[in-house]
């Protein structure tokens, strides 16, 4: 099983809420998953990021891969 951190969405429509999950990389966007670690919110200015710091670095060790948006998220984290 390949493990990917990606974004589930949430929120009404037309207010974007994600999720930041590790979830098996067959299984559908907003489908099941393994664990939340972390949520992103674009609706405020400037848009919130925040992540469970263990859990995503316990993920990341195991070798999770994160998709693109993720990955420039935990960049952006990492800066503040």
């Amino acid at each position: 099983m390949a493990v990917a951190l990606r974004l589930a969405r949430a929120g009404a429509k037309k207010r974007p809420y994600y999720h930041v999950v590790a979830t098996d990389s067959r299984s559908p966007r907003d489908g099941k998953f393994i664990e939340a670690v972390g949520a992103y919110d674009p609706n405020v200015e400037p848009p919130k990021v925040e992540f469970k710091s263990d859990r995503l670095e316990y993920w990341l060790k195991t070798g999770a891969q994160p998709s693109d948006m993720v990955a420039s998220l935990i960049r952006r984290h990492n800066k503040a």
